[in-house]
């Protein structure tokens, strides 16, 4: 399996680009994200590039620093109870919606009811809340049945569905479905009329937001705006992306190809950083209703052949990876790494062949304009060839995936055998947040996994009294995940983001955050 050939400088200035509009460049913010925006929605899509644009329109009563640690966003702060059941949160002046309606306690209940169904992390609050109540516009009173310690991390969420505020209007439509407007608190309005699925997307300064005063930092404090508009061009082709950044033609791509980094460095005019040092985790997600991964025999044997030096080096610069034999990112406390089993593929194939699942049939889909992922689905289908099975290796754009990843048929009717992903260090964190081990069955992350043991381990950890039993819990925790093997993990690696060296204040974090950023 090769990787994408190195690019000269001299090549990328051949390619054609696409016809870019040039409004009062000074004043707009050109952004080429990692994928396509076609779900609006941040709280019915789970995908990255749908909460950084929930950033933008939405903001969140709390939100995590750069060491994942909650601090009050729109909250004007909190008090709990001793007994620790009643938390109650008071609203900041001054917060208004794009309708220009001010922000009231009752549309923070509406909005984190409906969050409370869509999320892993929500469902889990959702059972301990016993009362949602508003005292007063600017104070919500939240009652549990019983002590819930990580109440402020969930509210603080900061990937994977964040719990973003709306209007109560439209946090009251049904949580399978999307929202009709993109109305919220936050510092951009989404200019609807602009939007082009798969190409564009267009945001103006909310003029009337007003920042915290801290400094920003991650998710949390002051997002200052110092542009009038910002746009998203959507280009596929990173070769062609990173064109049009040595052209000045955008300011800034999410994550360029590894293979430009090091013309990157040679050119005054771009400057690159990590996106976010606690890295991303590789994931290699398995169909548990289905044969043949239906059977932990089965997904065990592809997991311990799977080659986390080459799925790394495929999407990620020399030095900016590295093995990690773990269900959560190593670069955190506390993680387990488990010994990696010699790489045998003659016991996987006797294995397979026990479990009777030998030629099986394999579907694996692959977002192939999405560089951080598609060489990992790609080696993943030839890992499972080498096994034995009968491998469909479906290509699509990312967006597709995402539609076909929730279909529950088998391989032979239009299901999936397999998909990769990476998770931001910051959306699996902690047991709570981790979907990839979650294995609560029909209402688990795309897969579907069955898991008592894990489920009941990981309500262990977030009920602990004390750091010491929460400790032992989080420990069992990974054990018991790991031996479920609810994905295979391909490795943990950072990635660079690439920008035009006349911007400053671009934040590191598990999303592009599009605030804070100023030219010159």
């Amino acid at each position: 399996m090769h990787r994408r050939s190195l690019l000269k400088g001299t090549a990328l200035s051949a390619l054609p680009l696409p016809a870019f509009a040039q409004p009062a460049r000074a004043r707009t913010l050109r952004f080429v994200p990692q994928a396509a925006l076609t779900a609006l929605d941040p709280i019915v899509q789970n995908a990255t590039i749908s909460s950084t644009h929930g950033f933008c329109v939405f903001d969140t009563l709390f939100a995590t620093d750069a060491k994942l640690t909650p601090r009050p966003q729109m909250a004007l702060g909190h008090e709990a109870s001793e007994d620790g059941l009643l938390w109650t949160i008071r609203l900041r002046e001054g917060l208004r919606f794009h309708d220009g309606e001010p922000v009231r306690s009752r549309d923070c209940v509406a909005s984190l009811k409906r969050w409370c169904v869509r999320d892993l992390f929500g469902q889990i609050l959702g059972r301990a809340v016993a009362e949602w109540a508003t005292p007063d516009e600017r104070t919500l009173a939240i009652r549990l049945n019983r002590p819930f310690p990580a109440l402020l991390y969930a509210l603080a969420k900061p990937a994977g569905v964040p719990p973003f505020i709306m209007p109560e209007r439209l946090a009251q439509t049904p949580p399978d479905r999307p929202v009709p407007e993109m109305i919220g608190s936050g510092p951009w309005r989404f200019v609807a009329g602009e939007f082009n699925p798969g190409s564009f997307v267009a945001y103006s300064r909310n003029e009337a937001y007003v920042p915290r005063e801290e400094p920003a930092e991650g998710a949390s404090g002051g997002k200052h705006v110092h542009f009038d508009r910002l746009e998203w061009h959507i280009i596929p082709d990173g070769a062609t992306a990173g064109a049009a950044l040595q052209r000045g033609e955008v300011d800034w791509v999410e994550y360029p190809l590894p293979d430009l980094l090091p013309l990157f460095a040679r050119d005054r005019n771009i400057r690159t950083q990590i996106y976010d040092p606690v890295g991303f985790l590789g994931v290699i997600r398995f169909n548990h209703l289905h044969p043949p991964f239906d059977k932990v025999e089965v997904r065990r044997a592809v997991r311990d052949c799977i080659s986390q030096s080459d799925h790394m080096a495929s999407v990620a610069a020399p030095g900016d990876w590295r093995e990690c034999h773990a269900l959560f990112p190593c670069t955190l406390p506390d993680v387990l790494e488990f010994p990696a089993p010699p790489r045998d593929l003659a016991k996987a194939r006797a294995a397979i062949r026990a479990a009777g699942a030998e030629g099986a049939k394999v579907v694996v889909i692959n977002p192939a304009d999405f560089a951080a992922v598609a060489p990992q689905g790609r080696l993943a289908a030839d890992i499972c060839r080498q096994l034995g099975f009968r491998v469909d290796l479906q290509e699509m754009d990312w967006a597709a995936m995402l539609t076909r990843r929730n279909s529950r048929e088998d391989a032979e009717h239009g299901g999936w055998s397999i998909y990769p992903t990476n998770f931001p260090a910051a959306a699996i964190a902690n047991p709570a947040v981790n979907s990839g081990i979650r294995g609560d069955g029909p209402t688990a992350w795309f897969g579907w996994p069955t898991d008592p043991a894990t489920e009941a381990n990981i309500d262990r950890w977030l009920y602990a009294p004390d750091a010491a039993t929460q400790a032992a819990a989080f420990a069992d925790v990974q054990r018991s995940a790991w031996d479920h093997v609810g994905f295979a993990p391909s490795g943990l690696f950072v990635l660079k983001t690439g920008f035009r060296s006349d911007l400053s204040g671009v934040l590191q974090g598990p999303n592009p955050y599009m605030w804070n950023v100023r030219r010159g």
